[in-house]
């Protein structure tokens, strides 16, 4: 069962803490649960804490409408403060989220992000990309929406076929959390705030994953001011919780 924190604006935001030791918070990205960090947590568990929350608008958490970016940092401090966390780790878009998170609070001590989207082939494009998403979902086209966002974000390698599988149906659950993510990315560009980030920070790519991924680490690390980038041969960008959880563990300091 999990338990609740309650965020800024007052949206209650639920998080399960599993294991015992210094707690880590593991943020997933984009159709992301806590249950998408459970395996991970419980390679963790025996050195860690690891807490795994919902985000906004998924699982047991609170609703969503249409949030900022602010809200959402808000939120993972929420969880952060709750339960005495001073190390996050996030994947993807929720990479993102604790670099924000990291540059805005002195609390957290070290952060660890794998492949964070900000070196965006079309930052226009991505500008309109959440209005966009918005008016689908209004239009009751959540489907149309997933559509939208796995060929914006995987470089148009969409299959149609993918909408008869057995996954499709949750994905398109969480439609509604779309322009969220979108809204926390931005215009794929570094945010000019991880400059300001004084924790340890990790860059994790995958060996495998396409150049983008190696191009986001390095810009990172170009900016943030105590940082080292990682690559786990062999992985892409959905890593395998086995090839990651030695780094973070090796990384994370007891």
């Amino acid at each position: 069962m999990p338990e609740y924190t309650t965020s800024t604006d007052g949206t209650r935001i639920a998080f399960e803490a599993i294991g015992t030791g210094p707690a880590v918070v593991l943020v997933a990205g984009a159709f992301g649960t806590r249950e998408s960090m459970r395996p991970l947590a419980d390679l963790l568990r025996d050195r860690f804490t690891a807490v795994i929350p919902d985000r906004r608008g998924r699982g047991d958490s609170g609703p969503t409408a249409w949030v900022s970016a602010q809200q959402q940092v808000d939120d993972l401090l929420a969880v952060a403060g709750a339960t005495g966390a001073t190390r996050l780790f996030g994947h993807s878009s929720g990479a993102v989220l604790v670099l924000l998170a990291a540059a805005v609070s002195p609390a957290i001590a070290e952060v660890a992000a794998y492949e964070p989207p900000v070196q965006d082939r079309d930052p226009e494009g991505a500008a309109a990309f959440a209005t966009d998403l918005r008016a689908l979902l209004a239009a009751g086209r959540a489907d149309d929406a997933t559509v939208a966002w796995f060929r914006r974000t995987s470089a148009g390698r969409f299959d149609e076929t993918m909408r008869t599988a057995p996954w499709w149906p949750a994905l398109v659950a969480l439609a509604h959390t779309l322009p969220d993510e979108q809204t926390l990315i931005g215009n794929g560009g570094v945010p000019t705030a991880v400059g300001r980030i004084a924790a340890r920070a990790l860059l994790i790519s995958g060996g495998a994953s396409p150049a983008w991924a190696a191009a986001a680490t390095s810009a990172l690390a170009a900016t943030i001011p105590d940082a080292t980038i990682a690559v786990i041969p062999g992985e892409g960008h959905a890593v395998r919780p086995g090839a990651l959880a030695p780094v973070l563990a090796a990384f994370f300091r007891p």
